[in-house]
């Protein structure tokens, strides 16, 4: 059988925006936004609770196998995620539209793939101001999708889920890997249970072993601010050196593939911006403040980023895990009665950590690199996994490769 033109709408139960929510910090609905979809998968992470005084219809509570649409944004309309499980009763707000597909005429998994490889086009049909562009729900259901027999819509999607199943059990491998140094992190420098600390003696005044000190960070580190180079040279960007901004760090340990990118001209216009590898940067700007990521090679960051250059390497693991514990910290000396946080380089380095001993610290390196190796390793084959799906969607969908 032939593949034949569609509508979305003609192929959808559900193509609508979602609601517009009242805000709670306990009980309620949990509510999806922009946020939560990123790279073609959607992420609780960022869910928020909304009131549920006002009746959520049942068709906008989201069932597996939704697709969600960014549908408002310059720059991030367009993006697409697979509702794969069902956490709790959850909904979106306004800025995101739900598809939910006729299973009887289409795979939801094969629509999620073909609406992925059309993210460029729905961002083009968007309408208003630059920075204010939206795209209705009704313009959405115009989109036009290449539809093939329901049997060839199924073997295209478990080929292309194939590299999704492979990609999700390395998230999970890098999670448990994380979760070791994480709990030898707190058992050494929380707990105080370190190798031969039966024999150490502790400081009666500070709490803290012999040897140890509560100092702030701009005695042990340099604290580099990020900056971005002149956007009105288009020669600066486009090279390999990577520009790390604060949405690459979420749910990524090392910075090993970001949106954008410098040229040699364009780092070294900031030469002093320069972050070397295993560098631990900490978001200090915005709702996401408090987000901690490493570097995976020579890279720079822009203005809402500080970096922690340590007087020593081996204080870069133990760095990672003491500054994902300085969220909260970040967010108070960071408000000020002001709507966004926002953390100056002056505040951060003076943010005070308890610094263990060199031996200790050198220790813990020790231990845990290997780990962190480990995690690298796996992040890069999950980037090249998503770069053979990527390669391989457009064949399958314009039938370059016939299944």
């Amino acid at each position: 059988m032939s593949w034949e033109i569609k509508k979305l709408a003609d192929l959808s139960l559900l193509v609508k925006r979602g609601i517009a929510p009242k805000y709670v910090e306990q009980g309620g609905v949990s509510i999806l936004n922009q946020k939560c979809i990123r790279n073609g998968v959607v992420s609780y992470e960022f869910s928020r609770l909304c009131s549920s005084e006002k009746k959520i219809t049942e068709e906008k509570i989201i069932r597996q196998g939704d697709i969600l649409v960014n549908s408002t944004g310059a720059g991030t309309l367009g993006r697409t995620g697979f509702v794969k499980e069902i956490k709790n009763t959850t909904t979106v707000d306004t800025h995101v539209t739900i598809v939910r597909g006729n299973k009887d005429l289409i795979d939801t998994k094969f629509l999620a793939l073909q609406l992925s490889l059309k993210e460029p086009e729905i961002e083009s049909m968007g309408k208003g101001a630059t920075n204010q562009t939206e795209l209705s729900a009704g313009d959405l259901g115009k989109l036009v999708i290449n539809l093939p027999p329901l049997p060839t819509q199924k073997r295209i999607a478990s080929m292309l889920s194939t590299y999704d199943d492979l990609i999700e059990n390395n998230l999970k491998r890098i999670k448990l890997l994380e979760e070791t140094a994480q709990n030898i992190y707190k058992e050494w420098f929380v707990n105080f249970r370190f190798p031969n600390y039966e024999h150490t003696e502790f400081d009666r005044e500070s709490g803290l072993p012999v040897g140890w000190k509560n100092t702030e960070i701009k005695y042990f580190a340099t604290v580099i601010t990020g900056k971005t180079p002149s956007t009105s040279n288009l020669n600066y960007f486009g090279g390999d050196i990577p520009f790390i901004k604060t949405p690459d760090m979420h749910q990524n340990i090392y910075m090993d593939s970001v949106e954008q990118y410098l040229s040699v001209d364009g780092a070294e216009s900031q030469s002093n911006k320069y972050l070397p590898k295993n560098t631990v940067i900490i978001s200090c700007i915005g709702a996401r403040a408090g987000v901690v990521a490493i570097t995976s090679k020579p890279s720079q960051t822009n203005q809402q980023i500080n970096a922690i250059i340590s007087n020593d390497v081996s204080h870069n693991f133990w760095l990672y895990f003491s500054c994902k514990e300085l969220e909260s910290t970040i967010h108070a000396i960071g408000s000020s009665g002001a709507t966004m946080t926002n953390v100056s380089k002056g505040k951060f380095e003076n943010i005070k950590l308890n610094l263990p001993t060199y031996k200790i610290l050198k220790e813990y390196d020790k231990v845990v690199e290997c780990i962190f190796e480990q995690i690298l390793i796996l992040q890069q084959q999950n980037q090249k996994l998503k770069e053979a799906r990527d390669i391989l969607l457009p064949r399958l969908m314009n039938r370059t490769i016939e299944v």
